[in-house]
């Protein structure tokens, strides 16, 4: 990252600029940093100008203890700010939630798309699901149990054990338990887990919500009820696509809803 700026609280935010014509701030999910979401940002940098940037308590940026969903929104201001006043949004998974809330609060972004934000309530068993990891996640970060923190959460994801066991060998595990904290916020962005219907209803820009087309049915359920929970609300499927969303595929996409 070769850009800074100070988010309200005074906390550290680094970012990078790419590309030119529309601006597009790219919101990462959990478990990840701007690094993530620079691939697409590349993608769309012909068409857009994609800002990719560490959430706080990752990567570059800072973190000010503590912590609330409201200081993220505020991050997201800054940045807004610091590229010029005017930008969409975009968020993949948690990151999209993270981009809904701060849509509704009245943030303002000139659009804002989200990619397969994992509400619960159409997993079955999902909001159960939640309420355990949620405990769970709290007991392993509070007794400085990052590794355990890790395995929570790749197991909340299906990942296999065996490919969990495979990942702690690996040489990404320490950075993956670096980022660990985060999982915190992520987990407080989604709330109880559920589909926050009355706030998607106070959007009042335009939104695009996508999922892929390989991915689970409840993904594809979760992704058109925030379509229609909002006004002004898009549902789009990519043919092929899993959670892991190629950004050759979803670059085009999104730059044709950024540039309006």
């Amino acid at each position: 990252m070769d850009k800074k700026t100070t988010s309200r609280d005074g906390t550290t935010l680094a970012y990078q600029v790419t590309g030119q014509g529309p601006t597009v701030i790219l919101v990462s999910g959990a478990m990840s940093t701007g690094g993530t979401v620079a691939p697409l940002a590349q993608r769309l940098a012909d068409r857009c100008t994609a800002v990719v940037y560490d959430r706080r308590g990752r990567g570059e940026s800072g973190d000010t203890k503590p912590y609330a969903v409201e200081r993220e929104v505020e991050d997201l201001a800054a940045l807004i700010d610091a590229v010029g006043g005017e930008a969409a949004l975009f968020g993949v998974s948690s990151g999209g939630a993270l981009v809904l809330r701060a849509v509704a609060s009245g943030l303002p972004a000139a659009r804002a798309a989200v990619y397969e934000v994992p509400y619960a309530d159409y997993l079955p068993g999902g909001a159960e699901r939640e309420a355990v990891y949620k405990e769970q996640l709290n007991k392993a970060l509070s007794e400085g149990r990052r590794g355990d923190a890790v395995e929570l959460f790749l197991r909340l994801t299906g990942l296999a054990e065996e490919m969990i066991q495979g990942a702690r060998q690996s040489p990404m595990w320490a950075g993956m338990e670096a980022v660990a904290p985060s999982l915190a916020y992520d987990d407080t962005v989604m709330g109880d887990g559920l589909l926050p219907g009355d706030r998607l209803a106070e959007i009042s820009v335009p939104v695009l919500a996508v999922a892929g087309g390989a991915s689970p049915e409840w993904m594809h359920r979760a992704s058109q009820a925030v379509a229609e929970a909002v006004p002004q609300g898009t549902y789009r499927v990519l043919p092929g696509q899993t959670h892991m969303v190629e950004p050759e595929v979803l670059g085009p996409v999104l730059a044709e809803f950024v540039a309006g």
